[in-house]
């Protein structure tokens, strides 16, 4: 670990106007390999930051090993294998709930599959045992029952995507590219005939074939020794028999000779044009040379489709391309969302125009080191993590699976470092215009197996648990009263710097709805020495990012950088903060954007409940009234002015007003005196308070129904407003509602979606504001399952508080999940810089976190029961639904609500009476 913080160290120059100098040799991660006789490979990083482990399980099978007429095979059994095994007869999150895990999931693509989690090192022997008993114990457990369940969880997966706009845009890009019978000619989710289709034998010998040992891959990063994995994983590994002989599809590109064309319609906002070649297979050089192509023509406010659809020309309101890339062959893709009223002709021309030129004369020298630059930084901060996408677990194991050797990613970081102009032209010349074929054929080993002591008539028991670690918070000031908060972490290079400042979405009341969310988004576009693309340009150059945002409560501009760049960030930082130009074309273009992000939140089931929801839960005379997303309304962000926004500035943004959060390995007193050099100057001022009165609403019982024509879908929101943070024990809530709906094993989700197939994902959860605030229960359900998806959630919040509160076994689950969780939930920078800033937003102790685990373990259920019956109240309950009215109206009636008023997008009602009423004067 050391050595990889030195090499780290080494590899940039400090500079604010210089690029990051990167080498491929210098960049190494450390890990021993090890190939156990039944063919299992296991790879093993060492790191001792934090008492965690990630374990990475990767099967080297995918959709393309499919046959036509059985796809979604390979992702449909991703999820079968999360529901229990032969020797442990429960749902597998559960069990890691229980052990603590956190970055738990499963993924299916073309060509692998696999299941990953960060675990305390105490629970590695659990873990082990339950990937293994999957791997080897699973076939006795396939069942008619189980097959109906996740089959019905898939398909409403598959609902939910294509509900989405541009949600059937794969189906028609795969469909066009590879002719059919080709290993991706089928998308990875598969045909709803082809799982209805699926039989228990079917799935049996799915499994047979594919998820043995010798097709898998085992990658273990964390606090613990090559030799001590080695052991485990040969312990509960080793007695697994190898699977059958796989014949591995090789490169296969198709011959697309002529251009082809197709129209579809989908309710979607905008019109989108996207462009797709095929093109070379995953970790060839050319691959590599077109993920460098994809970031010049779609990386930042400079790279060339952005630079002149979006920004110049703005022709679009977003633009990009990118690698699509997969084992036997790969797309490369363009696409540009037309802005409403412009020509879609001449966004193709446009587009096409910006690629022929590209093919033409290649990359300027300085595009292409703006975008190694840009690739190095990336691979780097994802080597901060042990697991998830990015992390070391995930860099080993893919690479061993696709290309079996775990060093692999070197030679695509030469392939990076040595690519040149001349390259990528030539790369780009070569497949933007014609692909090619080869096969290539290799034997396999012969396997064997190990005699194994492992009993698996029980779980092993959970090691004693190391204890969380979360930094000593310091504090201090500037002289101009900006307050800082720091978290001082050693190891890896990065800093993390979030400045909060007390605004928000909130002060819209005291201007006009939108201001807010425009004012932070045009705050970086432009100083008096620099403009948005030079900015863009410069952030680029030291590795870092910037970015402004806005919640109800509080506004923040946030820095991401290494700590060698961190003197020219914080320059740069600064220059953005106290010298913003808001010049007037930048204001204009990011006018018309915020609009246009209305009409596509407006066309969306979920964001089209959260722009009306808070005006009928808090009444229109409240700061909290305007939509949860911050952009306002069509009419008031129409009239707003470039003057408004620079008075949010002039109001807001002092640093009296401010707190800057603070997490990497920096010493208060080096960052102070970076910080008073460059934020030190920033003179305080007088701040406005925003006055909260209480909200003006005493509706109850009533059910708000928007209409979306043909929507394949209904999305449920339910909810009251309910106790402000702090007048209630928080770990007591946070733990409250993390039983009702908050994990994937809540009441909800497991009612919803485990048992009634209804849903792919339902829950609760209280939002996120300073005063009273919103206990909401949610589900996006089958359409026509929505009035019993209603009677289901009403019943789960009223037994909550009656009839059956949370148990103590409940309280046990959720309280060793959070206390476990807490040493993976603080592995990088950024986790622990979003506690800080919780800290900071609610005013929390200096110690909250340090002593968070010892307030969880002395929860009770009485602690909760008392909790969820003064922040859950039934009878206070309204009902958001966004569905197809003419399907759903008729059974909604039933339900005795108080009221059902139809409103229409911007909240407003259709028809001051119910529904109901309408019927019974129809009726007379």
């Amino acid at each position: 670990m050391k050595r990889f913080l030195f090499l780290m160290a080494c590899l940039f120059i400090i500079g604010s106007s210089q690029a990051q100098t990167f080498k491929a040799d210098d960049i190494n991660i450390d890990y021993e390999k090890f190939v156990l006789p039944n063919g299992l490979t296991l790879l093993v990083h060492e790191d001792h930051k934090a008492p965690i482990v990630a374990v990475n399980v990767w099967y080297h099978v995918g959709s393309k090993n499919e046959k036509p007429g059985k796809s979604g095979f390979a992702h449909l059994f991703e999820h079968l294998m999360f529901n229990g095994s032969e020797n442990f007869k429960d749902d597998y999150f559960q069990a890691i709930e229980r052990i603590g895990g956190t970055d738990v999931n499963g993924t299916t693509n073309t060509d692998r599959t696999n299941y990953f989690q960060n675990v305390p090192v105490a629970a590695l022997d659990q873990v082990l045992f339950l990937e293994s008993d999957r791997m080897g114990h699973f076939k006795g457990v396939i069942s008619q029952e189980l097959l109906d369940e996740q089959r019905g969880v898939v398909q409403n997966e598959k609902r939910q995507g294509e509900n989405q706009p541009y949600g059937q845009q794969w189906n028609y890009l795969t469909k066009a590219m590879y002719p059919k019978g080709h290993p991706y000619s089928w998308t990875v989710i598969g045909e709803m005939e082809d799982l209805n289709a699926a039989t228990v034998e079917d799935v049996k010998e799915w499994f047979e074939s594919y998820y043995g040992p010798n097709n898998a891959v085992i990658a273990i990063a964390g606090d613990i020794t090559p030799d001590e994995a080695h052991k485990k994983v040969l312990k509960y590994f080793g007695d697994i028999p190898a699977g059958p002989t796989i014949e591995r599809q090789e490169r296969n590109i198709p011959e697309h000779p002529t251009d082809t064309y197709q129209v579809y319609e989908d309710r979607v906002p905008e019109a989108r044009v996207v462009y797709t070649w095929n093109s070379p297979e995953f970790g060839s050089k050319e691959d590599l040379h077109f993920d460098l192509i994809s970031a010049i023509l779609s990386s930042g406010k400079n790279s060339r489709l952005y630079k002149n659809l979006v920004y110049e020309n703005q022709i679009a309101s977003s633009a990009g391309a990118y690698q699509a890339s997969s084992e036997i062959a790969s797309r490369f893709i363009a696409q540009a969302n037309v802005k409403p009223g412009v020509d879609i002709e001449k966004v193709k021309t446009e587009m096409l125009s910006e690629i022929n030129k590209f093919i033409a004369e290649g990359p300027t020298e300085a595009e292409l080191k703006r975008v190694k630059a840009e690739y190095f930084a990336d691979f780097i901060k994802g080597m901060e993590r042990i697991g998830g996408f990015g992390g070391i677990s995930d860099i080993l194991a893919s690479n061993e699976t696709y290309h079996g050797d775990a060093d692999y990613y070197k030679k695509k970081l030469q392939f990076v470092e040595n690519a040149t102009i001349e390259d990528l032209q030539a790369t780009a010349q070569k497949w933007l215009k014609k692909g090619k074929h080869t096969l290539i054929a290799k034997p396999f080993p012969e396997y064997s197996i190990t005699e194994t002591s492992v009993d698996r008539s029980s779980l092993p028991a959970v090691a004693e648990a190391k204890p969380s670690k979360f930094p000593d918070v310091q504090r201090s000031n500037l002289k101009n009263g900006m307050e800082i908060v720091l978290a001082k972490r050693e190891g890896v290079p990065t800093i993390v710097m979030d400045l909060m400042f007390d605004a928000g979405y909130k002060t819209d009341y005291m201007a006009s709805p939108g201001t807010a969310s425009l004012a932070m988004d045009l705050l970086d576009e432009g100083t008096e020495n620099l403009n948005s693309l030079e900015i863009s340009e410069k952030l680029q150059l030291l590795g870092a990012d910037l970015y402004t945002s806005s919640d109800m409560d509080i506004s923040t501009v946030s820095l991401r950088t290494l700590k060698p760049s961190l003197e020219g960030s914080l320059e740069l930082f600064s220059d953005v903060i106290l010298n913003p130009s808001f010049p007037q074309k930048e204001f204009e273009r990011l006018k018309t954007d915020q609009l246009n992000d209305i009409k596509r939140e407006k066309s969306q089931p979920i964001t089209m409940a959260l722009r009306v929801m808070n005006k009928y839960l808090y009444g229109e005379d409240h700061p909290y009234s305007g939509p949860q997303t911050g952009t306002g309304y069509e009419d008031t962000v129409e009239k707003l002015t470039r003057e408004e926004v620079v008075n949010f500035y002039d109001t807001w943004l002092k640093p009296n007003n401010a707190t800057l959060v603070v997490t990497g390995d920096i010493e208060m007193d080096q960052l102070k005196d970076q910080l008073e050099k460059s934020l030190g100057k920033w003179k305080k001022g007088d701040v406005p308070q925003v006055t909260f009165t209480k909200p003006k609403t005493d509706t109850k019982n009533t059910l708000y129904l928007m209409d979306r024509p043909e929507s394949q879908q209904s999305v449920i929101i339910a909810g009251h407003l309910t106790d402000k943070y702090g007048e209630n024990p928080e770990y007591a809530v946070e733990q409250m509602v993390n039983i009702l709906g908050g994990e994937f094993t809540s009441r909800i989700n497991m009612n919803l979606r485990e048992d009634k197939h209804w849903a792919y994902g339902a829950g609760g959860f209280v939002m996120g504001t300073k005063e009273e605030r919103p206990f909401l229960v949610y589900a996006p359900v089958q359409t026509d399952k929505s009035a019993e998806s209603v009677t289901e959630l009403r019943k789960e919040i009223a037994e909550f508080v009656t009839t059956r509160p949370a148990t103590a076994a409940e309280v046990e689950k959720v309280k060793t999940n959070q206390v476990l969780a807490l040493p993976g939930q603080w592995e990088t920078n950024a986790a622990v810089n979003a506690s800080l800033r919780n800290m900071v937003k609610y005013d929390l102790p200096d110690d909250y976190y340090k002593t968070y685990d010892a307030e969880i373990r002395n929860l009770s259920a009485e602690d909760i029961q008392k909790v969820s019956k003064k922040m859950v109240d039934p009878e206070k309950v309204n009902w958001f639904i966004i569905g197809d009215r003419a399907k759903i109206a008729e059974k909604l009636d039933e339900l005795d609500f108080d009221e059902i008023v139809e409103i229409d997008v911007d909240g407003n009602p259709i028809k001051p009476k119910t529904i109901k009423k309408e019927k019974d004067q129809v009726d007379q």
